[in-house]
């Protein structure tokens, strides 16, 4: 259902679920942050669908059956997503989510994890939790609202309206809007795995607000910077 592939610098963790439309089960989820777990020293990482059309239908509905008639599985549930998502949002290198299809329910949730987003022509997007009588986890709405705006995130969960690439970048829950999204998520992966890998995951931390004054000063003495400052009066590539 996870597939975790690896070309130079960049990783991908592509959802591969044909038969259920990448519908993320309990075990799914598990999967997921297990491929984030192991992405290793990747420069940057892909999110992306394998299958044709379809980022993913979100949680698989199929399994809420069970939820409904034992209290149990629902904390389980409820944690395996978590996991998932947060193991997403953890990795330490920026992490591009390429839609080139749909992508509803949780599957917006996962989305907002990853750094940037990119929307192909062919994707349309739903938070849909109202619709099936459901809620949306605290964490993922509080993603969702910081990410659009309270007025926004209120209309995408209250009505679970379907939208297009113009509307989602307009309301900027997608970053960039592109013919093709892994296309341009596979040349911006290149280009941000070609900087200063140290440097990346720094500016990653000051942007969650994790980062130091002290930390910031420290990078003027690190290996980074003096390679990058000799290449640069060297007119050369430097060699991180």
């Amino acid at each position: 259902m996870i597939h975790l592939t690896r070309t130079g610098n960049v990783a991908t963790i592509a959802l591969a679920r044909p038969e259920a439309k990448n519908a993320l089960p309990t075990a799914a989820w598990q999967a997921l942050a297990a491929a984030a777990r192991d992405v290793g020293d990747a420069r940057a990482v892909i999110l992306r669908s394998d299958v044709p059309g379809i980022f993913s239908a979100g949680a698989d509905v199929r399994e809420f059956e069970q939820l409904q008639a034992d209290p149990s599985l629902r904390t389980q549930f409820r944690e395996a997503m978590r996991e998932g998502i947060e193991a997403v949002a953890a990795l330490p290198m920026p992490v591009i989510a390429a839609i080139d299809g749909g992508c509803f329910g949780a599957a917006v949730a996962l989305i907002l994890a990853a750094d940037i987003r990119i929307a192909g022509k062919l994707s349309e997007f739903a938070v849909t939790p109202a619709r099936l009588g459901l809620g949306y986890p605290r964490e993922d709405v509080a993603r969702l609202e910081a990410q659009v705006g309270r007025g926004m995130a209120s209309l995408l969960l209250f009505t679970g309206d379907k939208l297009r690439p113009d509307e989602v970048h307009k309301i900027g829950l997608v970053e960039l809007k592109t013919a093709k999204a892994i296309d341009t998520a596979t040349a911006m992966a290149n280009a941000i795995a070609g900087n200063a890998p140290q440097a990346v995951q720094l500016l990653k931390r000051t942007l969650r607000g994790e980062q130091t004054d002290q930390g910031f000063e420290d990078a003027f003495g690190g290996a980074e910077f003096a390679e990058g400052l000799a290449a640069f009066r060297a007119r050369r590539n430097p060699a991180w």
